[in-house]
């Protein structure tokens, strides 16, 4: 379904929002972020429109690697609202099988609980905790019944509400995005037309996304199997509309020893360098304090439906297969704190580097 990217002014264009001061801080949590918090916009997670919108999408991303590290899912289930095709969605994509699959249902299959918060599609119910999978459309039948445990989300405060800080407040922006979990253990097992697979001992991420359309131009990563446990590495960049115009608009969240280093738009980090071919991504991004630098080698991806004006007529190519290098230094003395290379790396390049360059 893919529209993993940011919808965030820039600090020029609107300066009257100063960067937040304190953008680097510890996570010691492990549940969903503002669960116990009633204003849908402090909890991310759940269902964030309505089944009478129209022209709008939701969809909820769970990204599941097993522990050989040979079989790697993404489970995307969601709705999208239009007139011409207004229906509920499961996706199923198996990266090691190279294969996509597009599971359409009508939208009365289509359910959402606040409280726990969950989603249900047909006979599929999805939580932060839990997944349990139903799909046989006759040609193929996938059943899973998963635990995650564990989960580190990204941080709701009052002034910044999740991944988008306090630009979430922004009621006319094209698409919204959330990270739920940036890492989570995974238990349970995935059957597909008989083949059963084990998941115990997985890893798994989840995000979201609701709005209207995804962007012309933008760059997703993500990450979390590094040689040092409890790593996550989650970053977009994107051309954004705005007010007749357009910028270019970033989040990278970078998780590390119980910290998340965040390098955004709305915190008033900068990109420094931005270069892009058909094979390989180089980022670099910095702030007052420090300095991160992202190589990204693309792989071969499968093509995923996403969403336009509510409906899924858009592709976008994407690979769990990539790997990123990540390096992170403090600028004041030089140090390195971290350096190393996340396998399993989600990854999507859309659009012309040129267009992202000049929003800047």
């Amino acid at each position: 379904m893919q529209s993993r990217h940011p919808q965030i002014p820039s600090q020029s264009h609107l300066r009257m929002l100063p960067p937040l001061a304190n953008h680097h801080f510890r996570i010691d949590t492990t549940v969903e972020s503002g669960s116990n918090i009633p204003m849908k916009i402090y909890r991310p997670a759940i269902f964030q429109g309505n089944l009478q919108k129209k022209n709008y999408f939701e969809g909820w991303y769970f990204k599941l690697v097993d522990s050989t590290e040979q079989y790697a899912f993404a489970l995307i289930p969601g709705v999208a609202l239009s007139d011409e095709s207004a229906h509920a969605f499961i996706q199923v994509f198996a990266s090691h099988a190279g294969k996509a699959q597009y599971h359409s249902y009508p939208v009365t299959a289509f359910a959402a609980e606040d409280n726990p918060f969950s989603v249900k599609v047909g006979d599929s119910t999805f939580s932060l905790n839990e997944i349990h999978l139903a799909v046989d459309d006759g040609a193929d039948k996938i059943t899973a019944n998963l635990t995650l445990d564990n989960i580190v989300g990204w941080p709701v405060r009052l002034f910044a509400p999740g991944v988008m800080g306090w630009y979430r407040f922004v009621p006319f922006m094209e698409c919204y995005h959330g990270v739920l979990s940036f890492d989570n253990t995974v238990n349970g097992e995935i059957t597909v037309n008989g083949e059963t697979i084990d998941m115990t001992g997985g890893r798994g991420y989840i995000e979201k996304d609701w709005g209207a359309s995804m962007p012309e131009t933008w760059i997703w990563m993500q990450t979390n199997h590094f040689e040092e446990a409890n790593v996550s590495l989650f970053g977009s960049i994107a051309k954004i509309p705005w007010l007749g115009s357009s910028f270019t608009g970033f989040i990278f969240g970078f998780y590390h020893q119980q910290t998340l280093y965040q390098f955004t738009t709305y915190t008033g980090a900068k990109i420094s360098r931005l270069e892009a071919t058909e094979t390989h991504l180089h980022i670099e991004i910095e702030d007052g304090k420090h300095h991160l630098a992202v190589e990204a080698a693309r792989e071969k991806g499968v093509d995923l439906p996403a969403p336009k004006l509510g409906q899924m007529t858009s592709k976008v190519n994407e690979s769990l297969r990539s790997v990123i290098h990540v390096e992170l230094r403090d600028k004041r003395s030089g140090a390195l704190l971290f350096h190393g290379a996340g396998r399993n790396a989600g990854l999507e390049f859309v659009g012309h580097t040129a267009d992202m360059l000049a929003g800047l």
